[in-house]
């Protein structure tokens, strides 16, 4: 089970913690974020992990080395100063041959409490190309950009349910605001063919703008997580993980 961890960032909102250091690095309850993050995909499921870095990489990339100590095998898709966003991330990596047939991806500054297994489990079994995890959020954490339907009869003290994507959009222009209570989470899987047929092979490229596609298409499958993200997109974000971290030791 491959995952590609999109962290090439400029990270200019956590200046000047990221003046020196690529915000993957950032000191989280006394280990670098990276530490965290690998060690939680390695117990719960993933194989493999490819980071796309760009700036500062190399310190990324020293850091990590090919990721044994972590339990797993890293590899480095590096976009260097000319970041492609991070749909165009994804087209290097598959121009790079580093794409598995399909893959998880998340971003290299959220922390998701969840079994990465379980997701990847549901992602296959749907017959759907593509996959988001959504969180109900309701305007609490971010704007919410998901609507979602929730189906079958999983109870709500599981940790993931299903359900029907409605539509996912980033701008919330295609249905009123007060239609959107769900979020992205922050995981999502894709079978490479969209990337090679969806995303550029130049210039810059968003996911926002393949997963509101795919969305529309109805090949986009919902998973609703239940307990919330964490990230560290922010200083109170990087302060609230670092009380998770230490309440769950």
């Amino acid at each position: 089970m491959q995952c590609v961890i999109l962290a090439g960032g400029l990270a200019t909102r956590m200046r000047p913690l990221t003046d020196v250091r690529p915000k993957a690095l950032l000191d989280v309850a006394g280990a670098p974020f990276i530490d965290h993050q690998l060690r939680w995909l390695a117990r719960h499921g993933v194989t493999e992990a490819v980071l796309s870095i760009g700036y500062r990489g190399d310190m990324l990339r020293a850091h990590v080395g090919d990721g044994a100590r972590f339990g797993l095998r890293v590899s480095y898709v590096d976009e260097g100063e000319k970041l492609r966003g991070t749909a165009g991330a994804l087209r290097l990596a598959l121009s790079e041959g580093a794409l598995d047939e399909a893959f998880l991806v998340t971003y290299g500054d959220s922390f998701l409490p969840i079994d990465f297994a379980d997701v990847w489990r549901r992602f296959r079994a749907s017959g759907l190309p593509a996959a988001m995890t959504v969180f109900h959020n309701e305007g609490k954490f971010d704007t919410s950009n998901v609507i979602f339907v929730r189906t079958g009869s999983s109870p709500m003290r599981e940790e993931l349910g299903e359900g029907r994507l409605v539509v996912y959009d980033k701008k919330r222009v295609t249905r009123p605001a007060a239609d959107f209570t769900y979020i992205d989470y922050g995981l999502t899987a894709l079978e490479r063919r969209l990337v090679a047929s969806d995303v550029p092979a130049e210039g810059k490229a968003d996911l926002a703008d393949l997963f509101h596609a795919l969305s529309l298409r109805g090949e986009l499958f919902g998973i609703e997580v239940r307990d919330r993200f964490h990230e560290i997109g922010s200083h109170e974000g990087l302060e609230e993980l670092a009380r998770w971290i230490a309440a769950h030791r």
